[in-house]
């Protein structure tokens, strides 16, 4: 029966995430009925030979325009994030690792911190200025961390987190300096560092898409190194793994398709923390199974958090407080649930 269950699991996990996806995109503030929303899906979705007459433009615009690319904007972002922090942990072989732990969102915020402050409007591959300034961030971030942990040609796990802790509070501190003596624009500041999807669409979907893709598909093909891995450092190099190249290959990546998220929602955190944890309960320890439900999970649990965000008020929440709101109690759940199992 287990093994059944396993070989279904991901089939179910897919089908349950795209019926998500559908029931997330029907549900929104605005009330559209039940029978239009479905027209107006598979007219555009499915390019099928509907009756679109009595839909109004502004309810197709709602449902194809704004509730669709975002629900998909969604999964992609919190796949991506629950990915890379799955990456991370079996990397530092450290359950508190996440996509952040490098600096990657201090850069971010001070590159869009320096954006929004001056009114930066380049856009560049779909991005706009603040968006352009996030992604150098948070690139600026990984290359120092990077370069200051490197002892020779080596890069110690140790000396990583380090540096990273090192250089994300810095950058930090030049962020707050700045809404110091930007006031007029610390609000916006300060909502942006909560991670937001809304007024986001198509144009930020293909921008993410690419790096996701690729991403992913690069971190699913060091599935067995990272479980050689999980034995040290010596041991996975005596059996003929690469770790520093590893551990180069899984930090560039991870970094990349977290400055491409970032760069375009803000900070979500939480996501790229629990996620894993709570696949890694459910699927064991083997990342052949862990990054493909990571992606699956992950991206569902953003959808999740993100339809609340925008439909739980009039006015709308930044969905990095609902993340945080969620995943802050349930890891300490996972913590002490831990310690009780190692107690016994």
């Amino acid at each position: 029966m287990k093994t059944k269950l396993k070989r279904y699991a991901m089939p179910l996990s897919i089908v349950g995430c795209l019926i998500l996806i559908y029931l997330c995109t029907i549900v929104g503030i605005t009330s559209i009925p039940f029978g239009e929303a479905n027209r107006i899906l598979l007219h555009e979705v499915l390019h099928l030979p509907v009756n679109m007459e009595g839909i109004s433009a502004g309810n197709i615009a709602i449902i194809w325009n704004v509730r669709l690319p975002r629900v998909i904007l969604g999964f992609l972002t919190g796949g991506a994030l629950a990915v890379c922090g799955a990456a991370y942990q079996g990397i530092f072989k450290n359950p508190m690792a996440d996509p952040f732990i490098l600096g990657v969102s201090s850069g971010a915020a001070l590159g869009a911190s320096i954006g929004i402050v001056m009114h930066f409007s380049a856009d560049f591959l779909g991005l706009n200025g603040t968006a352009v300034l996030a992604f150098a961030g948070a690139f600026l971030a990984i290359f120092l961390v990077y370069n200051i942990s490197k002892v020779g040609r080596k890069v110690p796990v140790a000396s990583l987190l380090l540096s990273g802790i090192a250089v994300s509070q810095s950058l930090t501190a030049f962020m707050s300096l700045l809404m110091i003596f930007n006031v007029q624009s610390m609000n916006q500041i300060m909502f942006w560092t909560m991670g937001s999807l809304n007024g986001k669409g198509w144009d930020q979907v293909i921008t993410v898409l690419p790096y996701v893709v690729i991403g992913c598909l690069i971190l699913f093909t060091t599935v067995r190194e990272l479980d050689i891995m999980l034995l040290g450092e010596d041991a996975a190099t005596q059996l003929g793994v690469n770790t520093d190249h590893l551990k180069k290959k899984v930090l560039v990546v991870s970094s990349v398709i977290t400055a491409a998220v970032v760069s375009v929602t803000g900070i979500i955190g939480f996501v790229g923390l629990v996620v894993p944890h709570i696949v890694r309960i459910l699927s064991g320890p083997k990342h052949r199974i862990l990054l493909p439900f990571s992606l699956v999970f992950g991206g569902t649990f953003l959808i999740i958090c993100d339809t609340l965000a925008r439909t739980v008020s009039s006015q709308e929440i930044p969905v990095g407080i609902i993340t945080a709101a969620f995943g802050g109690p349930f890891f300490i759940y996972l913590l002490r649930k831990s310690k009780r199992g190692g107690a016994r």
